[in-house]
């Protein structure tokens, strides 16, 4: 036990599984979102910055070979030879024509340093002719696909405009555990009017659903979204980070160990992050998850090994 990980991080499912380091690099695929495009709405989730929540992606209008390049550029320091994620990160990267789909999820994968896609989208743009592509793909090469799912409580998914009931979620899980696609589900932590343990209940439920992985992000006010209307109005409390980090090991203490953690808190962009600010000190924001962990002697699934959820 004493060199077991207290939580399953990503960096060590890469190494565990393919006994090496592994980046992301973030590419744009110049979609958009029903969500902004007036399909269902036009004014998008609440917290979605103006680049899709994409702020470190690649540039829109490069091709995708000629993005992984430039992203290459920015790790080859720390990293100059090794192999990497293509992950499509910003808007909704499902939301097109399956022929563009395939054409840049294959130009993607014919980089010679490419060794699989992450593929970010919505539960309600994986139509069957989407779950086909992303099969054809499952059968040979590594993949993910990301859902924002962010909250099992309606009532917040109404306020945060998501434009989708659980159901459809529900109903993406099942499609992809039919096909063995992994998936990966998004949560927020200080959504506006959530309840204390709907982060904790949303987590337990995407296990519950199936999911492969879990990316846990606080809530960030960033300039010129409509959340940022909310923090002006004050009608939105701002997480502190003892908080925050007393419901993330609290997440961790009850998903099972398998369950690979893609992330604790997210990259704030100081140009356009308004709050809260103490997150911007990411490494400051994991030691402390890591050192709350350390001093109740918690790895990750122990509320579930002891048979004592909640």
């Amino acid at each position: 036990m004493e060199n077991r990980k207290r939580y399953n991080s990503l960096d060590n499912y890469f190494k565990n599984t393919f006994g090496e380091k592994i980046y992301k690099v973030s590419l744009d695929g110049g979609f958009t979102c029903p969500n902004r495009d007036g399909t269902l709405s036009t004014k998008g989730c609440i917290f979605c910055s103006e680049r899709g929540s994409g702020d470190f992606a690649g540039s829109r209008g490069k091709s995708i070979n000629d993005q992984i390049e430039e992203q290459l550029k920015l790790i080859e320091r720390k990293f100059p030879t090794g192999k990497v994620i293509a992950y499509f990160q910003n808007f909704t990267n499902t939301y097109g024509e399956v022929e563009y789909l395939r054409k840049i999820y294959y130009e993607a994968l014919s980089h010679p340093r490419v060794m699989g896609l992450a593929i970010a989208t919505r539960p309600d743009c994986l139509q069957d002719e989407i779950i086909d592509l992303l099969d054809e793909i499952n059968k040979k090469h590594f993949l993910w696909v990301e859902l924002g799912l962010q909250t099992i409580n309606e009532e917040v998914a109404k306020i945060i405009n998501r434009q989708y009931p659980l159901s459809t979620y529900i109903e993406a899980t099942e499609k992809l555990n039919s096909k063995n696609i992994k998936f990966v589900t998004h949560i927020i932590i200080g959504l506006p009017h959530e309840k204390e343990d709907d982060p904790l209940n949303t987590a337990i439920f995407s296990e519950k659903c199936g999911t492969w992985g879990v990316k846990i992000h606080l809530l960030h006010i960033i300039k010129n979204t409509r959340l940022e209307e909310f923090y002006n109005n004050n009608e939105i409390k701002i997480q502190k980070k003892e908080e925050y980090v007393k419901k993330t090991v609290k997440i961790l203490e009850n998903l099972s160990y398998n369950i690979v953690i893609h992330r604790l808190t997210g990259d704030g962009n100081k140009e356009t992050l308004i709050s809260p600010l103490w997150s911007l000190n990411k490494r400051d924001v994991l030691n402390s998850i890591e050192k709350e962990l350390k001093n109740q002697n918690i790895y990750q699934g122990d509320a579930i090994n002891h048979g004592n959820n909640y």
